[in-house]
């Protein structure tokens, strides 16, 4: 079944070049191109596609209205923000992200048109592939389980999962750091977490979330100023203190090392991309593994792709215990499914139970 795209936005050639990268995927359907924000209620009420592209900074209606303007005519359609580089870009993402978008890409400056078709093409498939895979999903819940059945398999995907010869090695096994890796869906996980996590848990907390420079900076703001925990970009070579929270910057990977006076320092790095990615979840994992052995609670996210699976791998060899979100809370079931699938999980937890679980791990307590 071919996921079928409205693309929104008012330059014209950005919409062609956008509407011909989706033509090039698989499975994918252009049903249409509105110009205006004012137009989209109309468009998708008239074509029902399951998704919307759509540029968040334009003339009259921006995205955040355009996507208050769906919500308040009932229309349920998944919406892939497209931005730019900016501030105010960034800003008006994380709004529409918190405000249910499914993901966002930001538009390429490449040198060549056939760079930015390219660029865009290669942002647009993952995206794509993890729409059509929740569409498949929901089909499959509606056409083939009975009500009562639906209830009972919506329950048990919110049941908290523990290994059984974790609880007892739980206890002590108390943390020093907490490590998380998220990509996808990402900022409104992190929103919730950080949101009920108690600020004095005595330690620090080490983030990297797939996003690129400035949305990071702008991501740490707005989780610091609804949280108990501040929340910042880490710095080179900075001491990482506790009580306190450090994302990687966007486009920078970040790995946690041991000085000589026995701190612990955060160094950034534009070391090549791994997993496509940089910052890599894997590489922050890589170095606190290396370095500090038993010592870490090892979260993995909301996210697409497999980044964090091998650097939770190493973690939990070493003796650290790992936490994965479950897949009825995810955005995208990637990154934890990966983990999960490796077998270095030890307990599986829906999103509203994660921070209660961090707290307590990190005070000896399992439960």
């Amino acid at each position: 079944m071919a996921v079928k795209v409205l693309v929104v936005g008012d330059s014209v050639l950005y919409r062609r070049v956008l509407t011909e990268a989706l033509r090039s995927l698989p499975d994918v359907e252009v049903v249409g191109g509105v110009a205006n924000g004012a137009m989209v209620v109309a468009k998708v009420r008239e074509l029902h596609p399951d998704l919307v592209t759509l540029d968040i900074e334009m003339p009259g209606m921006n995205g955040i209205q355009v996507m208050d303007a769906l919500r308040q005519a009932g229309l349920d359609v998944k919406v892939l923000v497209i931005s730019c580089l900016t501030l105010s870009g960034g800003k008006l993402t994380l709004q529409a992200l918190q405000n249910g978008a499914f993901d966002f890409i930001t538009k390429p400056a490449e040198s060549s048109a056939e760079a930015n078709f390219r660029c865009i093409r290669e942002e647009l498939a993952p995206r794509i592939r993890a729409v059509a895979h929740r569409l498949e999903v929901q089909n499959i819940l509606r056409a083939g389980v009975a009500p009562a059945k639906r209830v009972e398999s919506a329950a048990k995907a919110t049941t908290e999962i523990v290994k059984p010869a974790v609880l007892s090695a739980l206890i002590r096994r108390k943390p020093e750091l907490v490590v998380i890796g998220v990509s996808t869906g990402g900022p409104n996980a992190l929103a919730e977490i950080f949101g009920a996590l108690p600020g004095d848990m005595g330690i620090p907390i080490l983030i990297v979330q797939h996003m690129p420079p400035i949305f990071t900076q702008l991501l740490a703001a707005n989780l610091s100023a609804h949280s108990a925990v501040p929340v910042r970009e880490g710095k080179h070579n900075e001491e990482i203190l506790p009580n306190t929270a450090y994302i990687a910057p966007g486009g920078q990977h970040m790995r946690l090392i041991p000085a000589m006076n026995g701190t612990r320092l955060l160094q950034l790095s534009d070391d090549p991309p791994e997993n496509c990615c940089r910052p890599s979840v894997d590489y922050l994992f890589r170095s606190v593994a290396n370095h500090f052995p038993a010592k870490a609670l090892g979260v993995i996210l909301t996210g697409r792709g497999e980044d964090g699976a091998a650097g939770l791998r190493l973690l939990k060899r070493g003796g650290s215990t790992v936490i994965a979100q479950d897949e009825a809370s995810c955005v995208v079931y990637g990154m934890p499914k990966a983990a999960i699938e490796a077998g270095v999980v030890d307990i599986v937890l829906p999103l509203s139970a994660m921070a209660e679980r961090i707290a307590n791990l990190v005070r000896g307590r399992p439960a």
